[in-house]
């Protein structure tokens, strides 16, 4: 009989486990439903691959992208273990033919998404295998008080009606007490183990920046600190534009976002991973599953959505437990933004039941009426017979649909794309035989770059109302765009179906689900101030407060976060009075300087001098120039 230790030698060529591993894997092997709570790159898998080959019977592995189950099953068959992953490629037959395998095949793992699992067909297949452990990976998304929230993941304890006894292992990066106790709840977990792995990091620097020209810094970060890194942005539009400002300044660089096509997304992680591009930036849709462990820095341009989110994307640096960085550069508009961006788009109860009802009115349901129809619903034509927000009527439908008022049908990803088939002098020759077509090619060409090389998801709400004409139309002229072979048109559904579940009461049907409304809006603007507060709280070390924040109570100082170095520095603070002569005896020699140039010209730390240069201002000592210049104030 082979021991685990054994196991994890034979396949993964380790002699030791990381702590707790071993306890989780104790706990699986015993048929104890286990919540294993562990950091970003703590080794997770490993907690359900080794018991798994010790034991007869298949592992259900339910994960939440595509790209992450495929890379584990590859991470596997190349270690010659059976695994497969379910995905929309399969056809019925193929997928006939997987459980087959699984039955028949001695296959020892099968990946699938919770959406899958809501198959009857996939259901009744899975009642038909002997399996000995389910795994849920990235179980924070079952629960409403976490970060990424998956409505399906709501329904993953069907799998348990069918196998009642098997244990269940739930695996996070992070999780709160509110989460957690989702996760029992939501997974039907019987009198479960949480193991829990020490968020410290010793090796991680948290360094939080106040800085005014924020690719300035990342030019001296990129300058001091060799190796792979991370940017995260906040725009699509922003990852493409930092990449090519990085690239004109000779570094290699590319762009990763969720609107980028499959071929792409791949080529730019691939590139990343060899190092042949060591800068990626990217949007937060560059999250689970990436796992490269030489990673020095994790740089956000601008702030992360949460506390949860920002410690899963600063995790990702440092893995290899050589120092690493993670830095966020931030300014007073930054908080600002962040605090109404969140605010602006809430779906408070009263816009819930403004929409609601204008759904009713948009398809002729009559007071009182439990309409059966599945009804085609396009958000952009609805949004704009209304004039409602894009993003704050997503919201709302995401509301009614959690709360059973209505069935939302995803489709709202689905973008189409665009890649013109003949060269510029081709493209401006139809545009002078055909002016009618001028406004609508001139705006593609403006609006997404590199168009001639590449397909790019288009933006079909934006393009439409730049050119007051209707979504419809849109595709229409882009149609006939295509017919003429000077675009390809890859024209995407992405109409949605939405089904009524109540009749319809307007306002009462609303009433009913108001608190829930409200507790999940005041749970939005706690994560936006609880990431606020850890921004701007300069006086405890950085690891400490999110230890705190995740409920450990055994918190220690790292050291090397910008507080801790801070405090160290206290004895050798800047004298202000040093720093103000030499600013103003560098501007008496200089005339005209910017903040950046007296930075770079004086030896001192960039927030003593930026602190400088403020109160200098209020002072009326400096004055700034039209160029954003600082300059001696001559008063008459």
């Amino acid at each position: 009989m082979n021991t685990p230790l054994e196991i994890l030698k034979k396949y993964w060529g380790f002699d030791t486990f990381r702590h707790p591993q071993e306890s989780v894997i104790s706990n699986v092997l015993n048929g104890v439903d286990t919540i294993a709570l562990l950091p970003t790159g703590g080794g997770k898998s490993i907690c359900f691959q080794v018991p798994t080959l010790l034991k007869d019977g298949v592992c259900v592995v339910i994960s939440p992208l595509i790209a992450l189950m495929n890379d584990q099953v590859k991470n596997l068959q190349n270690r010659n273990i059976k695994a497969v992953a379910l995905t929309s490629k399969l056809s019925q037959d193929e997928i006939v033919t997987v459980f087959d395998n699984l039955q028949f095949g001695n296959y020892k793992f099968l990946y699938l998404s919770p959406e899958k699992l809501q198959s009857e067909f996939i259901q009744s297949k899975l009642k038909q295998i002997n399996i000995q452990l389910i795994a849920v990976d990235e179980a924070h998304c079952i629960s409403e008080w976490g970060h990424e929230f998956r409505p399906s993941y709501l329904n993953i304890n069907i799998i348990r009606d069918y196998h009642p006894t098997t244990p269940i292992i739930a695996l996070t990066a992070s999780a709160t007490e509110k989460v957690l106790d989702d996760i029992v709840k939501n997974l039907d977990l019987k009198t479960p183990e949480i193991v829990k792995k020490s968020f410290f990091r010793a090796n991680l620097a948290y360094q939080i920046f106040d800085v005014e020209d924020k690719l300035y810094k990342v030019e001296q970060i990129l300058t001091k600190i060799k190796g792979s890194k991370i940017i995260y942005t906040n725009t699509r539009r922003k990852t493409i534009e930092v990449s090519e400002q990085l690239n004109s300044l000779g570094y290699k660089s590319n762009f990763y976002h969720g609107g980028m096509q499959l071929d792409d997304k791949i080529q730019a992680y691939e590139d990343w991973m060899t190092e042949k591009t060591p800068i990626i930036v990217a949007t937060n849709a560059f999250g689970m599953g990436i796992d490269k462990a030489n990673v020095r820095a994790v740089i956000h341009l601008n702030l992360p959505q949460s506390v949860e989110n920002y410690i899963q994307e600063a995790g990702r640096g440092g893995r290899d437990n050589k120092k690493a960085f993670s830095v966020v550069l931030k300014n007073k508009t930054d908080i600002l933004t962040a605090k109404t961006i969140v605010e602006k788009n809430l779906a408070t109860v009263e816009i819930v039941k403004k929409i609601y009802f204008s759904l009713n009115q948009y398809f002729q349901i009559v007071y009182g009426e439990l309409s059966l129809i599945k009804y085609e619903f396009n958000i952009g034509e609805f949004c704009k017979t209304y004039k409602y927000s894009i993003l704050k009527t997503y919201n709302t439908l995401k509301i009614l649909d959690r709360e059973s008022i209505l069935l939302l049908d995803e489709s709202f990803s689905r973008k189409s794309a665009v890649k013109f088939m003949v060269d510029n002098h081709k493209v401006l020759d139809y545009c002078d035989t055909n002016p009618s077509k001028n406004k609508l090619i001139k705006l593609i060409l403006r609006t997404y770059g590199g168009i001639f090389e590449s397909s790019k998801k288009i933006n079909e709400n934006y393009l439409s109302n730049a050119l007051n004409i209707s979504i419809s139309a849109l595709k229409k002229e882009l149609s006939l765009l295509h017919k003429d072979k000077i675009i390809n048109f890859y024209n995407a559904n992405n109409n949605t179906q939405i089904q009524f579940l109540v009749p319809r009461e307007d306002n009462r049907t609303i009433n009913v689900i108001s608190k829930n409304i409200e507790q999940r809006n005041q749970l939005k603007v706690e994560k936006i101030d609880n990431l606020i507060l850890f921004l701007e709280n300069n006086k405890v070390c950085r690891s400490r407060q999110l230890l705190s924040y995740f409920n450990e109570t055994k918190t220690q100082e790292c050291g090397i976060c910008d507080v801790c170095i801070s405090s160290k520095n206290d004895s050798k603070k800047t004298n202000v009075k040093d720093v103000s002569s030499k600013v103003i005896n560098l501007l008496s020699q200089q005339n005209e300087l910017s903040s950046k140039e007296i930075v770079s010209l004086l030896n001192f730390p960039e927030s003593d001098v930026i602190f400088i240069l403020q109160i200098l201002l209020e002072k009326s000592i400096l004055a700034v120039t039209s160029q954003n210049k600082y300059k001696i104030n001559q008063i008459e």
